[in-house]
């Protein structure tokens, strides 16, 4: 067989057994990747040498991080007081919930801060005696919003950020402010979406509050020199440029302070770094490398030029609506791997940057489309379901639709006058 049909098809087979399930994704990435070297398509060097190490080793920083600050009980503590802010009223609680959800998912991985916010969450709405179900979907929503804002705060903004070179302060400027936009809008339709459902009687919500927060701070120390190393690494993604040192290399930097100073066993620590996400981009990449090697990647930009006659407005604002309704499809980092070199060969013939943030605005807001959009929301409704509340493609998709046309339309007139 002809090696260029031969790759496409490992490809697609890959992609195929990722969206329908029937193998753990990391499972059929990591076998996408290995056919690309057993059929003789990639050689193990070459394979080897497409790993991004500087995602692979960013992600795993923050990982690292992200459970120091796990294990001192402040995101707990955080919601608690949610409700104490919001008067035990439900609405304004789930605004509060979801800021916080945003604003974390900014500094850390979203999927990890709806780790740890989801269990919290269904707390909340326990208390506050409401369905959990409005509070868990704007809580993921919000998370991949605010997930946009920075270099950090979504897997597929590390995957652009690195092939495109582009540092952790121009991610946020670009980025930050149509991040804020959204955000802001979005409050505005979950208050329209789920006013109804969240409405409680007057003598309830003037019921008596007990909620303890002195001993959700569980570990008053450890939170300290969490936040005191947190802060370091953004520092160091702040000024990497004039540091001369790759963002991969201060979270690593971070996450080894961080075990020196609090003398933790690395064997604990590391048990809970997330391997089969990091061996999933490994396959990933090896089998996106496998289509760039046999030309298949420059005839889809080529097909994708002809489709746009090589306007670069039509071209950006294609890949932008596209890149989220292909991500509401398949999770968006497989999406965004796949996009990347053909982006990358778009950009030798026209500007490249709105390509960029077009991509990466598109596959961020497009992960709210629908329950396989993008990893937390898959994670969300894994825990919801443990929790006896079910968490339905259907039910997902009626609150996705909006959100993600909404968020597009401001991504676009940011795009256009901005960029364009």
């Amino acid at each position: 067989m002809n090696t260029t049909w031969l790759a496409g098809a490992i490809f697609l087979f890959t992609y195929a057994i990722i969206v329908s399930e029937r193998l753990h994704r990391t499972t059929a990435a990591l076998m996408g990747g290995l056919l690309m070297i057993l059929a003789g398509i990639l050689t193990q060097e070459e394979a080897f040498h497409a790993v991004d190490l500087n995602v692979i080793f960013l992600l795993t920083g923050m990982m690292v991080i992200a459970h120091f600050m796990s294990e001192t009980g402040v995101f707990q503590w955080m919601a608690v007081q949610a409700v104490r802010l919001g008067r035990w009223d439900p609405l304004r609680v789930m605004i509060l919930v979801a800021l916080i959800t945003a604003l974390a998912s900014s500094l850390l991985d979203n999927v990890t801060v709806v780790v740890l916010m989801a269990p919290v969450t269904l707390f909340v709405a326990t208390t506050l005696d409401v369905s959990p179900i409005p509070f868990l979907i704007t809580q993921v929503m919000a998370s991949n919003i605010g997930g946009a804002a920075t270099l950090i705060g979504d897997p597929p903004n590390i995957l652009v950020a690195s092939r495109a070179n582009i540092d952790f302060v121009t991610f946020l400027v670009n980025m930050g402010p149509p991040t804020l936009l959204i955000l802001l809008a979005y409050v505005g339709i979950m208050a329209v979406q789920f006013q109804k459902e969240l409405r409680i009687s007057p003598e309830h919500r003037k019921r008596p509050v007990h909620l303890e927060t002195r001993e959700l701070i569980t570990n008053p120390t450890l939170l300290a020199q969490t936040l005191v190393v947190l802060g370091l690494v953004l520092i160091g993604f702040l000024l990497h440029g004039l540091l001369h040192l790759e963002p991969a290399t201060i979270a690593l930097s971070g996450a080894t302070l961080l075990l020196i100073w609090t003398r933790k066993d690395p064997h604990h620590v590391l048990q809970h770094v997330e391997w089969s996400t990091l061996m999933f981009f490994v396959g990933l990449f090896i089998a996106v490398e496998g289509v760039v090697a046999v030309g298949l990647v420059e005839q889809a930009a080529h097909a994708l030029l002809k489709l746009t006659a090589g306007d670069v407005r039509v071209t950006t604002l294609f890949i932008l609506w596209f890149s989220a309704l292909a991500s509401g499809i398949v999770d968006n980092i497989p999406y965004v791997t796949t996009m990347l070199p053909i982006v990358e060969t778009l950009g030798t013939v026209m500007p490249d940057r709105p390509l960029w943030w077009a991509l990466a605005l598109g596959a961020d807001m497009g992960g709210n489309l629908t329950l396989v959009g993008a990893s937390a929301n898959v994670v969300v409704a894994s825990i919801a379901e443990r929790s006896g509340h079910k968490l339905t493609f259907g039910m997902f998709l009626r609150y996705g639709v909006m959100t993600v046309f909404i968020s597009l339309l401001i991504g676009t007139l940011w795009i256009w006058l901005m960029y364009l």
